[in-house]
């Protein structure tokens, strides 16, 4: 597909603009969080000096260890960037559990001013609430972790409404968000593609955000032999998501699959399958100027079945207007970390799992991989597993 240099010039300075305000609204929020909890954690083990300390410098290492790795990630080696990565990213769950852990704790100190049911014992209140939070986290980590390495296989069965019956019937392996790159590495992506031979499918799609932002790291460990060890008569096929956009360049990762893999990527594109349903995959709406879907499907045949590949499950409205069938998203991954789940409930209409409108199907998937911080608490990795009959 060829794309005008004025369009790519615009896309590079508006994903650049994305990129550096989400790092400084983010540098932001840890700044403040993490002073936050720092006083906090320091007055907590008024006891404890040694530990206080202990507690302030690893807190800052954590921090600088984070921010380091997002700023020169380009500049480490790949097995440090991996190690500094995962130790910089689980700084983010331990931050955010402090913080509502400190919260609560300070709500029952604001309580004990005004009702003053625990006078004298407050102090310790706060310095045991800390230890136990510190062993539950610890508990809840190894656990999330656990999580992340050993996805799950979801049943899902769809029969096409409105439609001609053909009398037929395929097994869909849905996989959205691998994340690939330096901490989601060929040893992972091994796992996946073993997982999705496992299922026996007929079609394989990936519904974006394959690759974590930077490609460099998929070519130096040739993840192209682990997609070419996918078996799928129909097919394997994959869209763009988000991440692929924030990148050095919004393309490169697509050209990559179709020199080295049999990988078909589709962009705003529809294709004719095995002369009986269509497949239609949309650019990701980072790109403001994709295709309208009945731009897409225009000159098709309205009596045949549709699935649609689009990344981030928003305008949902508009599947159900052009006659799609099944919309298969990703994106949300269900929020990734209790409390996200209850968050991106509020973002999307459907942020995980199944949903109808009218004769249109939706799943959103949770993905396989993540971005960042390597666990699952509260939510699930996992791979779909469609029974699709039309």
């Amino acid at each position: 597909m060829v794309f005008s240099s004025g369009h790519y010039f615009f896309c590079i300075i508006n994903y650049k603009q994305m990129k550096y305000g989400f790092f400084i609204f983010m540098f932001s929020v840890l700044t403040i969080l993490s002073a936050y909890v720092s006083v906090r954690g320091f007055q907590a083990l008024k006891t404890l000096p040694v530990g206080r300390y202990i507690f302030l410098f690893l807190l800052l290492t954590l921090f600088l260890l984070f921010i380091g790795n997002v700023l020169l990630v380009r500049d480490f080696a790949s097995c440090t960037a991996k190690v500094l990565g995962f130790i910089g990213f689980s700084f983010l769950i331990i931050l955010i559990y402090l913080t509502l852990s400190f919260l609560l704790i300070d709500m029952v100190r604001l309580l004990n001013k005004i009702i003053g049911f625990a006078p004298q014992g407050m102090y310790v209140f706060r310095q045991w609430s800390f230890l136990v939070t510190l062993g539950i986290l610890a508990v809840v980590m190894i656990t999330g972790n656990y999580a992340f390495n050993h996805p799950s296989v979801e049943q899902l069965s769809i029969r096409v409404e409105n439609k001609p019956v053909q009398n037929r019937r395929l097994k869909i392996v849905l996989a959205s968000d691998l994340h690939l790159g330096l901490s989601i590495d060929k040893k992972n992506l091994q796992k996946y593609v073993e997982l999705i031979n496992a299922q026996h499918p007929d079609m394989v799609l990936f519904a974006g955000d394959m690759v974590d932002n930077i490609v460099k790291p998929v070519i130096e460990q040739q993840m192209s032999e682990e997609f070419n060890r996918i078996h799928a008569p129909l097919g394997v096929f994959a869209i763009s998501g988000n991440h692929e956009y924030y990148g050095e360049n919004p393309y490169l990762f697509e050209n990559y699959l179709k020199e080295n893999t049999q990988v078909q990527f589709l962009r705003d594109t529809v294709v004719l399958i095995d002369d009986s349903f269509y497949l239609v995959g949309r650019d990701d709406r980072t790109n403001l100027n994709r295709k309208k879907i009945n731009e897409i499907v225009a000159g098709t045949d309205k009596d045949k079945p549709f699935v649609l590949l689009d990344h981030q499950p928003v305008e949902l409205e508009e599947s159900e207007q052009n006659g799609i069938d099944l919309q298969l998203s990703g994106h949300t991954h269900n929020g990734q970390f209790f409390p996200g789940n209850l968050l991106v409930r509020g973002m999307y209409e459907n942020p995980y799992g199944y949903s109808k409108k009218t004769h249109t199907h939706y799943y959103v998937t949770s993905g396989l991989g993540l971005w960042g911080p390597k666990y699952r608490i509260g939510t699930a990795s996992e791979i779909v597993v469609i029974d699709f009959n039309y």
